[in-house]
Formats: C-alpha cells, sequence, structure tokens
C-alpha cells in the first residue's frame, strides 16, 4: 500500500491520471470538534487492478503540496468519481476554492438506478462488487500518525471498488437513458452555492412551532450570532448553544446575564463572556427589527396551508411513481415537497428538471383534478378524470 507523502510523487501519480478516463477519489476527515472538516487522508485509485494505481495521500505531512491533485481536479478529461460526495467536496472547495470536474457521484447514480435511498458504499459493494467490507476502521482517529495497517486497508477498500460500482452504473444509465438525470444532480454539486453557509440564513434551518414573524426575528438574529460564532472559532455550532436552546431563548427573551442564568437548556459556557454577550445583543437586535425587514414567513413553514387530504395523495402518486421508474423517492420529492405542492406553492424542485417528467406533471394534473388514483390489484394507476 503506497502512501504518497511528497509533492513530488503526487505529481506523477496525478500525471498518470491526467491520461486515465477516470480516477475514484474518496477522503477521511475529523469534524466533531471544529466548524470545518480536517482533512486527514486522501485515497486514489486508477483503472486497473494494479497495487500502484491505488494510493493514499497524507495531507498532514509538512512540506506535502496539495497543487497537483487540484490540476487534476481542473483536467475536463478525467471523470473524478466520488461515493456520496458532498461533504469531500465542501473540503476541497472551502480549503482550496476548487470543486472537482468533470463529477460522477455514484450514491446519486445508484438512487437513479434503483438501489433505495441514500445508498451506502458497503450495500453498492455487496451487490455490484459482490464484496465484503471491514468496518471496523471506520471511526478511528484519522488525525493519528502512523496509520495502522487496518485503517490503510479500509481507506484503499473505500476506492478500490469503487472502480467497479463506477463502470456499472455507468453502464446502467446509459442503458435506461438516465444520465441526464444525473447529470442535473451533479450540476448541484457543482456549484460553490452548495458550501457556502451563510450566517443571515441559518435560521432557516431551525425547527420552531411559532410563525410570529416577531419570534422568527429574535430566531434568526440569534442563528446568525452563533453560526458567525462559530465559524470565527470553527468550533461545531452546537458548542456554542444547541437548537432547543435557542427557541428557548426566542420564546423568554432575556435581557440581562442574570435572566440568561434562568435558562434551563443552556450550556454552562454559554451563560458569560462573549457568549452570553452575543446572545442578550442577539435577542435586543430580533427584537428591534424594524418591520419590513421582518422574516418573510415561507409556505414551507406555514402546515395550515397545507391541504392533507391532497398531500396524502400525492404520496400515493409519488409511491407509484417510485415503483414504476425504480428511483429512490426521496430523490423525487421529500415530503415537504409534497406539502408545499399541496399547499398551492409551484416554486418546488419536484416540479423541475426531470422530476417532472416522472412525477411533477402528474402532480399537478392531480392537483387540477384532471387525473385521478385507483387500485389496480397490487397497484396504483393513474386513471382521467
Amino acid at each position: 500500500m503506497q502512501t504518497i507523502s511528497t509533492t513530488q510523487d503526487l505529481a506523477a501519480f496525478c500525471d498518470r491520471a491526467k491520461g486515465q478516463p477516470y480516477v475514484t477519489v474518496d477522503t477521511e476527515f475529523l469534524r466533531e470538534r471544529t466548524y470545518y472538516s480536517k482533512l486527514c487522508l486522501i485515497q486514489l485509485a486508477l483503472p486497473g487492478d494494479k497495487v500502484e494505481d491505488a494510493v493514499l495521500v497524507d495531507p498532514l505531512v509538512d512540506g506535502l503540496s496539495l497543487d497537483p491533485l487540484l490540476d487534476l481536479f481542473r483536467d475536463e478529461n478525467t471523470v473524478k468519481v466520488f461515493h456520496a460526495a458532498r461533504q469531500d467536496l465542501e473540503i476541497f472547495y472551502i480549503d482550496h476554492g476548487v470543486i472537482p470536474k468533470p463529477l460522477f457521484d455514484t450514491q446519486v447514480a445508484a438512487m437513479v438506478c434503483g438501489f433505495g435511498e441514500q445508498v451506502g458504499y458497503e450495500t453498492l459493494v455487496k451487490r455490484i462488487a459482490k464484496q465484503q467490507l471491514d468496518k471496523s476502521s471506520r471511526f478511528t482517529d484519522w488525525s493519528r500518525r502512523p496509520l495502522t495497517d487496518a485503517q490503510k486497508t479500509y481507506a484503499l477498500a473505500d476506492v478500490t471498488h469503487l472502480r467497479q460500482i463506477y463502470e456499472f452504473l455507468s453502464r446502467k444509465l446509459k442503458e435506461t437513458g438516465r444520465a441526464r438525470w444525473v447529470g442535473e444532480e451533479i450540476a448541484i454539486l457543482l456549484d460553490p452555492e452548495t458550501y457556502i453557509t451563510r450566517p443571515e440564513e441559518a435560521w432557516k434551518r431551525v425547527k420552531t412551532r411559532s410563525n410570529s414573524v416577531r419570534f422568527l426575528a429574535v430566531v434568526r438574529a440569534l442563528a446568525q450570532f452563533r453560526e458567525s460564532h462559530a465559524q470565527s472559532r470553527n468550533i461545531p455550532r452546537n458548542r456554542v448553544f444547541k437548537d432547543d436552546a435557542l427557541v428557548e431563548l426566542a420564546s423568554t427573551k432575556p435581557a440581562t446575564m442574570q435572566d440568561l442564568g434562568r435558562s434551563r437548556l443552556l450550556l454552562r459556557e454559554a451563560r458569560k463572556g462573549d457568549i452570553a454577550e452575543g446572545i442578550l445583543a442577539a435577542i435586543q437586535a430580533g427584537l428591534n427589527c424594524p418591520p419590513d425587514q421582518m422574516p418573510k414567513v415561507s409556505k414551507e413553514r406555514d402546515k395550515q396551508q397545507v391541504n392533507p387530504a391532497l398531500a396524502d395523495l400525492l404520496r400515493v402518486l409519488l409511491k407509484a411513481k417510485t415503483e414504476n421508474y425504480g428511483v429512490a423517492s426521496k430523490l423525487i420529492a421529500p415530503a415537504s415537497d409534497l406539502d408545499l405542492i399541496a399547499s398551492g406553492e409551484r416554486d418546488v424542485a419536484a416540479l423541475r428538471g426531470w422530476r417532472r417528467e416522472v412525477f411533477g406533471e402528474d402532480a399537478l394534473r392531480l392537483c387540477q383534478g384532471e387525473i385521478a388514483l385507483a387500485a389496480k390489484g397490487k397497484n396504483v394507476v393513474v386513471i382521467e378524470t
């Protein structure tokens, strides 16, 4: 098992890769104690089965430059193959401003090809490569050196079997004519916006039961402070305060340090110092928010507008479509999209691109009363009204 630890050796391997149709890529990283992922290991494999066709790259070695790898990532002639690429791509974009392309994500392709919801790599190895993976090293500390032979074997398996999986899924997509569907999903992964977290938008991820715009203004200010604080200090946002504490603070609106000390859910470290001061300032900012700058409540938050009967029918239609096409239902339309459609919203991912062809057109026709659903044996069929 070759571990590359010099820029010269990395450049030599990447030069070989540029003459190949594809290279498989994976990473090992740590994120439990930081906001941004710490890259600890890179695995690369070329088509073939020679020992030198698969290598490990140690980015923690002093003096090693990843520039040759970044040049490979920019090379348009070699496809970069990942499985569940989002976190890997985020690391390379945040650290180096580079997103590998052309890009292929085997998890996305597998969901399009009927392998189920967010199918794991281990499942694909079993079903396509007919091999078993030893996952005992999955949760080891990848920042510690030296790496054990078990860690190296585990890491290399994440790119060696990926070659066979990629070739199988590529053929499958050509046979089914669904390469364009995967291409639309890959476009999202290639968009830098996918990896940018803006503190002012962080509130949209916080689940609340109230649609009061004044309450949401405080939630927004608290979430923005938490995100900015976590980013600037490179610590997990939950280390600042968790979502349940955020919602509690937005409800009780403490105005002083003494008030803050009565919080049931706030971590002890957040009741003093710069975090406590930031919390109190954020609450005041939310309370003083001008009316014209209040958060706009989307239909996704306003569940009262959802037609529950129509939402249930859309779920039945989606199930019928997924069984017919063999595509993972969550890839076509998550439950939140179905509720939005049932509430009258039309700017929904399920109504665009390949999803519209598979599901969206009939979903709209169902909403307009142009089609009905009926049981025929074990299947659900669409009937013109």
